[in-house]
């Protein structure tokens, strides 16, 4: 498989331009998201707890995509480089993950909620409805095999009480599944506001499915 990201510094800015824009469109604030993506036999990720107005390239920290992370310098990698690592080795054809705490998708996930077939949209995420992963302590290995097992045949989860999380085959999907996720999120909940949401059937969603192919940004 040619790699689709390679370590270079434009593949590290285009990490803190994704970053820069999940807090200028709302979809997370601070710094409480985290972005990577695969980059040859590593991945590339954001550090932990530095603002993201202050990331540099040389910031951007590499994880190997099997092991710990070795130490070097004083960042280290976001607390959550293990779901990263355990998405890209079950999904050989995503390059990029990205973690947020949305406003709709984070309501859901504290009441523990899944995102049913309300919407066609729903198709995006590659199946029949939006999984909740089980709670576990953030940067665990709990945690990452939670959002492993939510995600097993899905681009995008909810996590009970902490966020949300997308792959994409390149860092402007997963980006645009994270819009399109909390769009979801809150049209739902808007939904539930004014009665009971009606819930496509098996079939209409499969040909949403079918109807999706490649849809959303491309390389």
């Amino acid at each position: 498989m040619t790699p689709r990201y390679a370590d270079t510094a434009e593949t590290r800015q285009a990490i803190i331009d994704a970053c820069l824009h999940l807090n200028a469109t709302g979809l997370t604030k601070g710094t409480s998201g985290n972005v990577s993506v695969r980059a040859g036999e590593a991945m590339l990720i954001t550090p932990s707890g530095l603002p993201y107005e202050q990331m540099t390239p040389d910031t951007i920290q590499p994880v190997p995509l099997d092991g710990d992370p070795a130490p070097a310098g004083p960042l280290t990698p976001s607390t959550e480089w293990r779901f990263h690592q355990a998405l890209y080795a079950a999904k050989p054809g995503m390059h990029a993950v990205v973690h947020a705490h949305p406003v709709h998708c984070t309501a859901l996930a504290q009441n523990r909620q899944t995102i049913p077939a309300v919407h066609y949209m729903v198709a995006a995420f590659g199946g029949h409805d939006v999984k909740l992963a089980g709670y576990a302590l953030f940067g665990g290995a709990e945690l990452a095999a939670n959002v492993t097992a939510a995600m097993q045949d899905r681009h995008a989860c909810l996590m009970a009480n902490h966020g949300a999380t997308v792959v994409g085959e390149t860092l402007d999907k997963a980006l645009w599944r994270m819009g399109e996720l909390e769009t979801l999120a809150q049209g739902y909940i808007l939904s539930l506001s004014v009665g009971v949401p009606h819930v496509l059937d098996r079939f209409q969603i499969e040909e949403a499915l079918a109807a999706f192919g490649d849809y959303g940004p491309k390389d």
